[in-house]
């Protein structure tokens, strides 16, 4: 179901996606990934995680991983790597898998138009 979100919702910003070993993979017109994972062994684990450290330095991640490091985010475990591993702030995504794909989704959509708009400023 997640895989026909993308396919069919998100084909403005993606080429392809695949499921392979245990996760969901989209292929973003811009040469960047999305992998989406959910825990098989811990219910409600998951991994929303946008990878362009080859193109521009940056990732974006939501995960509900319980590190330490980010205690002191209020929404925790839940929490949101925003361009970096260290740069962290609150997480917002719905719990509902579907849900929480589009909106995920929508954040990529909307930066990838922030740096169509950059790219063509003179």
């Amino acid at each position: 179901m997640l895989k026909r979100i993308i396919d069919t919702e998100f084909v403005d910003i993606s080429t392809d996606s695949i499921i392979s070993r245990g996760k969901l993979r989209a292929f973003l017109n811009d040469g960047s990934f999305i992998d989406v994972w959910f825990s098989l062994k811990i219910t409600g684990r998951f991994s929303y995680h946008w990878e362009r450290r080859h193109i521009d330095g940056s990732m974006y991640r939501h995960d509900n991983f319980p590190d330490i490091n980010w205690q002191s985010v209020s929404t925790y475990p839940k929490h949101f790597h925003n361009g970096s591993q260290n740069a962290v702030r609150e997480s917002y995504l719905n719990n509902d898998p579907s849900i929480s794909l589009r909106q995920f989704m929508e954040f990529v959509r909307s930066q990838l138009a922030k740096q169509a708009i950059k790219s063509c400023d003179p």
